[in-house]
């Protein structure tokens, strides 16, 4: 018997079909998004592997579409997002003419060793009338010349006097304090190693092959014993320059990884970290590296203990704790929003340096964030060199307009975007941490951004590509001492080495707080240095 179907149990069939399908429809868009979100982060992870590092975005190409002040103030036709700008037919790149660069004279610091080219005595006669010629003057010409580095032994002879009459007294002349007592390096030999690892980021396996062309026996353990050592000596110093930084009033701070092979509690690949901390504006340049395991907000904590003022930083929340405790005034990292809208035209496979002339919706809303932060960056440079008070009435003048412009365009265009794309991120992170990234107009001292640090911990991520990890957690503490005393030197504008062989051979003969605080940096003139010089 067939079974007969009623109008309402069809009903109630085609509303179970409906929401079914509704369910495939919402599953179906879920999983679309989740794969444009993929496919984004596949492109942005392809170009951080293998393009370009960076985030400058083409000058000519961005100016293809609408200012960044006029998209602010633009209409509200949201169609007009889709077509770029009709001055892209008619704009013209003025060619590049390049001109050959003039060669620098030498420095006249140099040692000068004098190459004599002679006549030879046949051709000292005048052909004419055979006189014999005069010398009149020379025609000069420089060439740079190296002597690789040559060992040398220092053989200390330490004379003993006795006398003579009596035959019970006898005086030994002392050694003059050392940087290692007892060792075989002298203070030379330590800045040597200690300038070619944290400067030249040359590891101490190759430094060992180095020394054996040089008929120099020395392995890799005894050179990490000794830089140790030489971090440990140096502790004193590094004390006095932390204390001079927390006096300051504006600090930059940011923190990056390393790996300690034999860390208590912790596994050999397990991750450590490196923190770094620098000055802002001011005459004494400082700058400072601190170890530790941790990435907690503990970390700054310790660090800024007794610091009152702005604290530059990025928008991670472990710094939260100390800007709440210390009641600090903080201020973000301009830097890192660009870089967010940079790297959303990455995920859509653009490259900032060549972009398209006729970009998608989203690349050109990436695209004009960029501007703005074109035109701020470009008032920066103005004002790099001025006072900070000039500064300020020109940050007060000319960059106050241009953010509240981008901060009604950000809110304008916010949520005509996906969230949960790297354009939605980018607005997200411009939105959210807004307070944050304008607050360097409130004082003509602050940086737009974080670089000024980013570029002090470069040398060590360089040197960190090539030696890889520390041994130890004292190896790493003294990396980080080593580190502070070369940058703190090279900021102040003093050579490395130069440096280090003065404060290794005076800082073991120092008997109080005021020899050692002559050793800063920026209380030595370079000149002070060639008194150690080999």
């Amino acid at each position: 018997m067939n079974q007969r179907v009623t109008n309402t149990e069809r009903a109630d069939d085609v509303g179970a079909l409906k929401a079914l399908i509704e369910q495939h429809e919402a599953t179906i868009a879920a999983q679309q998004s989740e794969l444009a979100s993929l496919h984004e982060q596949l492109r942005l992870l392809l170009a951080r592997r293998f393009g370009a590092s960076s985030e400058r975005a083409a000058d000519a190409q961005l100016g293809l579409f609408n200012e960044a002040e006029q998209d602010a103030q633009g209409s509200d036709n949201d169609d007009d997002e889709d077509e770029p700008s009709s001055e892209a037919e008619s704009i013209e790149v003025p060619a590049h003419a390049r001109t050959r660069p003039k060669r620098k004279p030498l420095s006249k610091e140099l040692p000068r060793v004098s190459v004599v080219h002679d006549l030879a005595e046949a051709d000292k006669v005048c052909p004419h009338d055979g006189t014999a010629l005069e010398c009149i003057g020379t025609v000069d010409s420089e060439q740079l010349d190296i002597v690789p580095a040559t060992v040398r032994v220092l053989r200390h002879e330490r004379r003993k006097y006795a006398c003579p009459c009596c035959k019970q007294h006898m005086a030994t002349a002392p050694m003059t304090a050392q940087p290692i007592p007892k060792s075989q390096a002298s203070p030379g030999l330590l800045a040597f190693v200690a300038a070619a690892k944290y400067v030249d980021a040359l590891p101490m396996y190759r430094q060992t092959k180095q020394f054996e062309r040089l008929g120099l026996t020395c392995s890799r353990a005894t050179l990490a014993r000794w830089m140790v050592r030489c971090g440990q000596l140096v502790q004193p110093l590094i004390n006095l320059l932390r204390e001079e930084l927390l006096a300051l009033d504006v600090i930059h701070i940011d923190e990056t990884t390393v790996q300690v092979l034999k860390e208590a509690g912790k596994a050999a690949h397990s991750t450590s970290y490196i923190w770094a901390q620098c000055a802002g504006q001011s005459d004494r340049p400082i700058v400072l590296f601190d170890y530790d395991p941790s990435r907690s907000g503990q970390v700054p904590k310790r660090l800024l203990e007794g610091y009152s003022g702005y604290l530059h930083t990025d928008a991670y929340a472990g710094y939260n704790a100390v800007v709440q405790a210390q009641q600090l005034i903080r201020v973000l990292c301009m830097g890192h929003a660009r870089r967010y809208f940079t790297d959303a035209l990455k995920a859509n496979g653009v490259n900032p340096n060549k972009l398209p002339i006729k970009p998608g919706k989203g690349d050109r809303i990436a695209i004009k964030g960029l501007n703005f932060f074109k035109t701020l960056y470009a008032i920066e440079r103005r004002i790099r060199e001025k006072p900070p008070d000039e500064r300020y009435r020109i940050r007060q003048r000319d960059t106050r307009p241009v953010l509240e412009k981008f901060k009604l365009w950000l809110d304008k265009t916010r949520p005509r975007v996906l969230s949960s794309s790297k354009l939605g991120e980018a607005l997200a992170y411009a939105c959210n941490h807004w307070e944050g990234l304008t607050r360097f107009c409130d004082d003509g001292r602050l940086a737009i951004d974080n670089n000024i640090i980013e570029n002090d911990i470069r040398p060590f991520c360089v040197g960190r590509r090539n030696w890889l990890f520390s041994d130890s957690t004292a190896g790493a503490h003294a990396s980080a001492n080593l580190y502070s005393l070369i940058c703190t030197a090279k900021a102040n504008g003093l050579e490395p080495y130069a440096y280090l062989r003065h404060v290794f051979t005076e800082l073991p003969k120092a008997q109080s707080v005021e020899h050692i605080e002559a050793l800063l940096p920026y209380r030595l003139d370079p000149s002070d240095l060639f008194e150690h010089a080999p």
